[in-house]
């Protein structure tokens, strides 16, 4: 631990604001905050929390050695827009916050710091958010049961407000309103989350003295849950995060007046150097492949992994230039959790078994569905991709992207694709870069199983970013054969781009029918993504735990993997015709085929199985299936890559296959 004075602190925000304060400084009005005297003393903080709250714990002790003021309420619409009047845009945004006395929504962390700095070059005093000791130390009040009010459960009157809902419903966020806690404090369990201003970072449980937080870090500490936040998650304990540019329809602040010189103590933190990323000297394979599938989620004996549960699915995966093949997927108990957290793993060069899972990605108490891993061999940058929810629940995703420069030792900090919190950021894995230079990420347009596949689209290398659907919510597409429209047919599609120049698209469920047969439908893109023109596909159409993959080979030809059942359940199994040494066969499961001709015709395909006889485990939805000469895995997220050796990487939601381009041509 080390100590920094609190005023170089609070100096460093107000140079950092200045600009800030100039264009209100015409301005002399001042809004009357009340505030409430806060004595020091000690407290326990944390909780002995499991699962998905073990962030709280270990419980430890905190002493606070200075006295200090905090607001009684939320800051409002009216009190900030004093600072900022150009904030009543986004009144009544979504249905909330319309009125001057409800609780300001949508600032962002800086926009919290900004209103700070005015606030005391207003009044010569000094303001800022609360650390996040101070903002427990003033919920607790004293208490050391879940809730400050109430102590084991939080008051029914309390919750009339409280509507945990998928789609937010409107509710009033007027301050004051409800019962405040043993020191005079309203709403510190919901209404509306409130910025912190420490780092998010883990506990240990050594005792503390006037904690601030680590020096850096990547998200910013919420308190105190929101109207929409399931009770459990509104506990004086309850820790959560955001990214510091999030502004949304759930988080505000509250201020503390500093009124006695402290040091705050701020944890070290080592900083993550970009190390040189030596190369591998990839060796092609000429020889036909096909290799015993292994599992990619895998960890040795009891062993307990942070972050990661008994559901594991939706995974990513790329080559890398060091010989490594990277692999991400998401780790929950309910897909629809805020404990989902996105894993990471390697199949190193030279080895023979991934590495145990590891933390990748998370932001607190956020759902994170959807990721997406990306190398560019032109730029050496390696994209990573993911949504990440303003609570649970997978409908009201941001687009999120981080790049390492060395092979993902080291990753930047995490900025918004797309900042807000809306439909049409899912992320699929399958990101493809134009022969222009376009990256083009695919996303789901919508959170439910039909209703198609948008592309976000940068042209400067993921400095800007821009929907293909913006300003085209009228449009209604109309997934029949030869119909139009701005999304791609069906969702979880993968794409490529073609010789001409034009993007093809293969999606699940939005089935077309030809002669009253389902067909997987294929879209095509003559202007980049924005209007697509629809067709049957000559493949069966997929449904529930099934996602295709679709790439170009560095071969040439474009190769899809798929399955030949959508239906999984016993009763509709049709399976697929193949050829076998000269003779038809029936196969079921995942298969591949290949176009030589730029998408115009398929090959019959190959079911991927080399025909001996395996019980596998395939995780998720998948569990546990027979492979053997006709059958293999039946289901699966798939995710692919194709490493400079010619190996072609395939992932289902567990397992990891690898077979080369002279496998799947050869009888």
């Amino acid at each position: 631990m080390k100590s920094i004075s609190l005023k170089i602190f609070i100096c460093s925000i107000l140079a950092v604001s200045f600009h800030l304060m100039l264009f209100a400084s015409d301005r002399t009005e001042i809004p009357h905050i009340d505030m409430v005297r806060v004595s020091s003393g000690s407290f326990l903080m944390g909780a002995s929390g499991t699962g998905i709250h073990r962030d709280e714990s270990p419980a430890h002790k905190v002493t606070l050695t200075y006295d200090f003021m905090i607001s009684a309420n939320e800051i409002t619409n009216a009190q900030y827009e004093m600072y900022d009047p150009s904030h009543k845009a986004y009144r009544g945004k979504n249905g909330f916050s319309m009125n001057d006395d409800e609780a300001v929504i949508y600032v962002s962390y800086n926009d919290a710091l900004g209103f700070c700095s005015w606030l005391s070059a207003r009044t010569g005093r000094i303001y800022r958010l609360p650390t996040e000791a101070e903002w427990e130390y003033a919920c607790r009040a004293g208490s050391m049961g879940p809730y400050a009010i109430g102590d084991r459960a939080l008051p029914k009157s309390m919750l009339k407000s409280q509507i945990h809902s998928e789609q937010p419903k409107p509710v009033s966020l007027v301050v004051g309103k409800g019962l405040p806690n043993a020191w005079g404090l309203f709403d510190m369990h919901g209404n509306v989350e409130e910025w912190c201003m420490d780092y998010y970072s883990a506990y240990n449980d050594a005792p503390a003295v006037n904690p601030g937080g680590p020096e850096r870090g990547e998200t910013r500490v919420v308190r105190g849950g929101s109207h929409n936040t399931p009770v459990e998650f509104l506990r004086s304990s309850n820790r959560s995060a955001l990214l510091p540019a999030d502004r949304n329809l759930f988080t505000g602040f509250r201020v503390v007046e500093v009124i006695q010189d402290c040091n705050l103590n701020y944890t070290s933190v080592d900083v993550c150097k970009i190390r040189k990323c030596r190369v591998n000297n990839w060796k092609p394979v000429k020889d036909a492949v096909f290799m015993e599938p292994i599992s990619f989620v895998t960890c040795e004996g009891d062993r307990t992994i942070d972050g990661m549960y008994d559901h594991n699915h939706c995974p990513t995966v790329t080559w890398l230039p060091n010989g490594d093949i990277l692999a991400a997927w998401f780790s929950t108990m309910d897909e629809k959790g805020r404990e989902m957290t996105i894993l990471q793993s390697r199949l190193k060069s030279g080895t023979a078994k991934w590495t145990e899972p590891e933390l990748f990605y998370k932001v607190a108490d956020r759902n994170m569905t959807g990721s997406a891993l990306f190398f560019d061999n032109e730029t050496g940058i390696l994209y990573h991709f993911n949504g990440v929810e303003q609570a649970g629940t997978w409908r009201n995703l941001a687009l999120t992207m981080r790049t390492s420069k060395d092979c993902g030792q080291s990753w930047s900090v995490p900025i918004y694709a797309n900042p807000e919190h809306e439909t049409g950021n899912q992320v699929i894995t399958g990101t493809v870069k134009t022969k222009d230079g376009r990256i083009i990420q695919p996303c789901d347009a919508t959170p439910t199983v039909r209703g198609g596949t948008i592309l976000h689209v940068s042209s400067d290398c993921g400095k800007t970013w821009q929907r293909s659907d913006e300003g085209k919510e009228d449009i209604v597409p109309e997934y029949v054969e030869g119909g139009e429209g701005h999304r791609i047919a069906g969702i979880h599609a993968c794409v490529v781009e073609l010789e001409d120049g034009r993007l093809m698209a293969l999606g699940r469920d939005n089935n077309i029918y030809r002669n009253g047969v389902p067909y997987m439908p294929m879209s095509l893109s003559h202007d980049g993504g924005n209007t697509w023109k629809y067709s049957a596909s000559c493949f069966p159409p997929i449904s529930s735990g099934q996602r295709a993959v679709m790439l170009r080979l560095a071969e040439g030809p474009l190769l899809l993997v798929s399955f030949t059942d959508a239906r999984i359940d016993h009763k509709n199994i049709k399976g697929k015709r193949f050829m076998r040494r000269g003779e038809e066969y029936v196969g079921y499961g995942m298969f591949a085929s290949l176009s030589f001709d730029d998408g115009k015709t398929w090959t019959e395909g190959k079911l991927l199985t080399d025909g001996v006889e395996r019980y596998l485990y395939g995780g998720a939805f998948t569990g546990w299936f027979k492979m053997d000469a006709d059958h293999a895995e039946p289901k699966g997220y798939l995710a692919i890559t194709q490493s400079p050796d010619g190996i072609i990487h395939l992932l289902s939601s567990a397992l990891h296959y690898r077979f080369n381009l002279e496998w799947l041509m050869a009888e």
